[in-house]
């Protein structure tokens, strides 16, 4: 038993002595690590934020009816320009039949009093004729007529009215026209809906939306950290998705006092007024993206900002490896300025003519040892 243990010990240490042989043998004939170099370079480092938004009109307005009834007649579309005053719909009146039996009585009370008024006139004008009654006396009854007869009118205008919502006098409350000018956004409602009037219970059916497409504003939210680096009157880059290899230019004219809280971070809204070129048309809605510039440098010397390592001391030690002969490098403190996320200004350390060690990452193992 025991010759069978030793025998087994004897290859199991055979068997370790010459892998560990093997190993050592191909580390030592591993090809040596080059590391990659870079040189500084001259470039602009912009640093800007994004805020994401759309593009909406500035003023947009609801054309709501003055009667409830059913659409009769539509007479425009999404997408035609209207002028103020234009007649966009027309409303049939479904007539309340108490309203209307009070308006019928009204009418025929109306029409009763007149009557008598007018044959009182007529009595008393063949006793003014013939010098029974003063001229004074006589205007009573001249004044009474007119009243009862204005009367029958605006009772009979009422009656119209409350039937088919027109007048002789005050034209049709149920004709609906634009109070603006501009383009027709949308026209939700279709011919034979029904529609409520506006009042102060009630905001009313929406008949149409006209907006002036000629002045259009960026609506957007911009974050927290950013929101007090703007200022009104700065300069954006819109990009539309609708709108390829095209940028469209805005000036930044309201940012929000209050922030609102959405997916844990606090957002600010900002608008921008889209300056428009001759030709520019652009829809209602479209998602665009704003560029805003917060700091700029022109033609400075700059490296890639993954060249930058830190020491333990992090800002304070921030350093590059400089290439001083084949493949040997030494460490060198850096001041850095401007980042765009990608390249970084140099303020002092480096020369246009250095080169700056590529750091490759490291592996778990060699993190373990440097640590």
């Amino acid at each position: 038993m025991k010759k069978v243990f030793l025998g087994l010990f004897i290859v199991l240490f055979l068997a370790g002595s010459v892998w560990i042989g093997y190993y050592f043998y191909k580390k030592s004939n591993a090809d040596p690590v080059v590391y990659k170099t870079e040189k500084p370079f001259y470039t602009n480092i912009v640093k800007k934020t994004v805020a994401t938004g759309s593009i909406v009109p500035r003023k947009e307005i609801q054309i709501k009816p003055q009667v409830s009834g059913i659409v009769e007649e539509l007479y425009v579309e999404a997408g035609q320009t209207v002028r103020a005053g234009q007649t966009i719909a027309k409303i049939r009146i479904v007539p309340n039949m108490v309203s209307v039996n009070n308006a019928e009585t009204g009418v025929q009370t109306a029409r009763i009093a007149f009557e008598q008024a007018k044959r009182e006139l007529a009595r008393q004008k063949m006793l003014y004729d013939q010098k029974v009654i003063a001229e004074q006396e006589y205007n009573k009854f001249v004044l009474d007529y007119k009243l009862r007869r204005e009367d029958l009118t605006s009772a009979e205008n009422n009656r119209q009215l409350v039937k088919s919502g027109t007048s002789r006098r005050t034209g049709g409350s149920n004709i609906i026209i634009s109070t603006v000018d501009g383009m027709v956004l949308d026209v939700p409602v279709k011919v034979g809906a029904s529609v409520i009037e506006r009042n102060n219970f009630n905001e009313g059916t929406t008949i149409a939306a006209v907006a002036d497409m000629k002045s259009l504003i960026f609506e957007g939210k911009i974050d927290e950290s950013e929101v007090g680096k703007l200022r009104e009157g700065m300069d954006l880059n819109l990009t539309i998705g609708a709108i390829e290899d095209k940028v469209f230019k805005a000036k930044l004219e309201y940012i929000a006092p209050k922030g609102v809280l959405e997916e844990g971070a606090v957002k600010f809204q900002v608008k921008a007024q889209v300056m428009l070129q001759p030709g520019d048309f652009l829809r209602a809605g479209y998602s665009a993206n704003a560029d805003i510039v917060l700091d700029q440098k022109q033609n400075v010397l700059a490296i890639k900002e993954g060249l930058l390592q830190f020491g333990k001391k992090g800002k304070d030690s921030v350093f590059v490896e400089v290439e001083t002969g084949p493949q040997q490098f030494k460490k060198k403190l850096v001041k850095t300025g401007l980042s765009d996320g990608i390249n970084i200004q140099v303020v002092d350390g480096l020369q246009a003519n250095d080169k700056v060690k590529v750091v490759e990452a490291a592996s778990p193992d060699e993190e373990k040892k440097a640590s």
